[in-house]
């Protein structure tokens, strides 16, 4: 009979222990609808920006370049968190719900 060593042994106690780091994959749903609100704003203040920019709509060109900077304000970080949130979804490596901040 041969000599096993058990003290490098894993036991089913071993296995089971849960750990102090996990990580919760389920969408926040606040954060998300914020994400897309500042998307959608943001869009919507550039274009109207550019379209009030050229007399095409009502206002003048200060009023245009504002709403366009403002625009881009709101689209930048409604973007990224829209982009993290869309490829943790599709399950792309690297990304997952638990990068995008709490509100």
């Amino acid at each position: 009979m041969a000599y096993v060593d058990h003290a490098f042994s894993i036991t089913d106690e071993d296995i089971m222990m849960g750990t102090s780091y996990t990580v919760h994959n389920k969408p926040p749903i606040k954060e998300i609808a914020l994400a897309l609100s500042l998307l959608v704003f943001g869009t919507l203040g550039i274009v109207l920006g550019f379209f009030m920019a050229y007399d095409r709509v009502g206002g003048d060109r200060a009023h245009g370049i504002f709403f366009a900077v403002l625009g881009a304000i709101l689209f930048i970080p409604g973007f990224y968190y829209t982009r993290i949130a869309y490829y943790a979804y599709k399950g792309y490596k690297g990304f997952s719900f638990s990068n995008i901040p709490p509100v």
